[in-house]
């Protein structure tokens, strides 16, 4: 009987595929799958003005954050940037509060419902974005090494949809559709010869741990709303998930209540009941299944064990915890169930750029931080527990704040292609990180801008998407308010906050970073003082031609004053070329007359002394202000100079 349910699953798309109905149009833009970042690339891109269709395999918009059940975030509380900061907004207007920590596990949650609502509200208002919901992706479509559109198919293969576009995203979980246009990629862990970090351990195909969520409602004291047992049910496989709990070996240490408020969500307006994620690392619902090179039918039956393996925790909860008033919610997604499982890794790209572990804990070695385009906070994290085998045991180094580097969402060889979810040009030991939902929304706003600015150029400006200026794309994004460097102590409503990151961005100041727990940070510290030595040797290493102004025989100080900061000025000036400078007469006359009051005043400084030491933020200011040292780098996206 089984071999006859896996003949059919192979015979169907065969018999109905002479029957299917083909629907052809165009667009500008084309993302696959509606998921954490392809919603927010497909959003982007419409704001910009390219005509946009999004794709989406499920009813729901947003992916791990809502159609996945993994409601309650990680990361980034402290980095109010962009997209993410605009939906953490949506919530709190929603639920009237700006505090949505109601679980422990982390400081913004939400009912998956509401985070669907949120996200389909915002496509709504874009003329120029389209969703097709219920369509999965079946090919792409290739003139040479370019991508120019798909072919996607609706659930029951009666209906094709074939789409042109000038750029497609691939904003799939598993990386189907840059596998499927023949770009390079990695699966599994990394050689360290090959990536580089010295944390690695060797080549294999082990991936994190998969979890197919839940979300559980509190029915009410004195309730029984016990499940089914679930096939293949053994109650040892959550042994030691809390100290109620059996167990032979050591529990986690917290009771079933403190279990359960790991992931407890909020109550929107007017509800009674409280309501749960269930994503439980410890003995709980983890599972380890790698199906990410088999096909979608194969996958779909393959995964049914990842949903008995939630039903089974579930009703472990109910038999042996004593919580049969705790059950699947019946107003959340498929009747408490995931529609979709929550994948922590799949295939990686070989991208333009390939980020390792070393950018992020030492960023100034290199050069990627220049093209950053989203920022995370959140340490090394990977699940392995429930892997049945001896898994290479990693040291996950403490890291600060980071960037993404913009290269790590262009395919090496393939044109006309972004990636955006799980799957950008990393190793195996960053994914830990960069996967996680407020980091892939960041990525996905990314991908937006460079989508939308590719496709809207006029014919005779066409570009590839890997040309595109990394300065254009940040300027809108910084326009959009997205971070490109995750700077916690220059929230975006600081007056000078865009200054402070086109600086940034240069390295001509840089920031200090520092590992803290579960949220990293990198200071910019903007009221500081300025080594004069570290700024000439930061100038040097963006501008070679820079001659160094300071004396230090009659400048006492090893800190830059406002008349020091003058001289420097005056040397960057003398070495670029003024064609990209907001100013560029106003620079010259000034510089002759020496009247930097007037100009100091004119830019909403205050206090103008040249004897006085100079803040970090005052020189970020006139220096972006006279010189816009920001878009005079020719830098590629693939740089990775030391």
């Amino acid at each position: 009987m089984k071999c006859i349910s896996l003949l059919l699953v192979f015979l169907f798309p065969l018999i109905s595929f002479a029957q299917r109905q083909v629907k052809a149009t165009q667009t500008d833009v084309l993302v696959i799958s509606g998921g954490v970042g392809g919603t927010a690339a497909a959003i982007q891109s419409a704001r910009l003005g390219a005509k946009t269709i999004l794709v989406e395999p499920t009813t729901m918009l947003g992916g791990m954050l809502t159609a996945a059940g993994i409601s309650c975030t990680d990361g980034n509380d402290q980095l109010p940037s962009g997209m993410w900061e605009e939906f953490r907004q949506a919530l709190y207007k929603h639920y009237g509060r700006k505090r949505l920590n109601t679980g422990w596990v982390s400081n913004t949650n939400f009912e998956p419902k509401v985070g669907d609502s949120i996200f389909k509200a915002w496509a709504a208002k874009e003329k120029n974005l389209k969703v097709y919901y219920g369509y999965e992706f079946e090919s792409v479509q290739k003139k040479g090494n370019k991508v120019i559109g798909a072919t996607l198919r609706n659930k029951d293969n009666t209906e094709v949809l074939k789409i042109k576009a000038e750029v497609v995203i691939d904003g799939t979980e598993l990386g189907d559709v840059f596998a499927a246009a023949g770009a390079g990629y990695d699966l599994g862990m990394d050689d360290p010869a090959v990536s580089g970090e010295k944390e690695a351990r060797e080549k294999n195909d082990i991936i994190q741990d998969l979890t197919w969520a839940a979300v559980l409602k509190d029915y009410g004291a004195g309730s029984d709303k016990t499940i089914a047992k679930p096939d293949g049910y053994d109650a040892k496989k959550f042994y030691c998930t809390c100290t109620d709990a059996p167990c032979e070996k050591k529990p986690w240490n917290g009771d079933k209540m403190k279990m359960l408020n790991y992931g407890k969500l909020p109550r929107s307006p007017g509800a009674k009941q409280d309501k749960y994620m269930l994503n439980w690392p410890p003995f709980g619902n983890d599972i380890y299944l790698n199906v990410v090179e088999e096909k979608p039918e194969v996958r779909s039956m393959k995964y049914d064990s990842a949903k008995q393996h939630t039903l089974g925790f579930i009703y472990f909860m109910q038999t042996e915890l004593g919580m049969k008033n705790i059950s699947l919610a019946d107003d959340e997604l498929n009747g408490g169930m995931a529609l979709i499982p929550y994948n922590r890794e799949g295939r990686r790209v070989k991208g333009v750029v390939r980020m390792n572990i070393n950018h992020i804990k030492n960023p100034y070695d290199y050069a990627l931080y220049r093209t950053g385009i989203s920022v995370g906070d959140y340490p090394v994290d990977h699940h392995h527990a429930r892997y049945p085998g001896n898994v290479p045991e990693i040291e996950f180094p403490p890291i600060p704040a980071y960037t993404i580097p913009m290269g790590a969402l262009i395919p090496e060889t393939i044109d006309g292609l972004i990636v955006c979810e799980k799957g950008i040009s990393v190793t195996n030991i960053v994914n830990g990180t960069t996967r996680l939902q407020p980091v892939v929304l960041l990525t996905g706003q990314a991908a937006g801008v460079i989508s939308a600015m590719v496709a809207v150029l006029p014919r005779s400006k066409k570009t590839e998407v890997r040309q595109m200026g990394v300065r254009w794309v940040q300027e809108k994004l910084l326009k959009a308010k997205a971070y490109l460097l995750p700077f916690t102590d220059v929230k975006p409503d600081h007056p000078y906050w865009e200054q402070l990151q086109k600086i940034g961005v240069t390295g001509i100041l840089r920031g200090t970073g520092k590992a803290e727990g579960w949220s990293n940070k990198m200071f910019f510290y903007p009221d500081s003082t300025i080594d004069v030595n570290e700024l000439e040797n930061n100038i040097l290493d963006y501008l070679p031609t820079y001659q160094q102004q300071y004396d230090k025989l009659s400048d006492k100080s090893i800190h830059l004053t406002i008349g020091g900061a003058i001289k420097i000025l005056q040397g960057i000036h003398q070495s670029i070329s003024f064609s990209y400078s907001r100013y560029p007469v106003v620079v010259d006359e000034l510089f002759r007359s020496g009247n930097f009051a007037s100009i100091w005043s004119n830019i909403g400084l205050r206090d103008y002394q040249p004897e006085r030491l100079i803040r970090r933020y005052e020189f970020c200011v006139i220096l972006d202000s006279l010189l816009n040292p920001f878009m005079i780098s020719r830098r590629s996206i693939n740089s990775e100079g030391k």
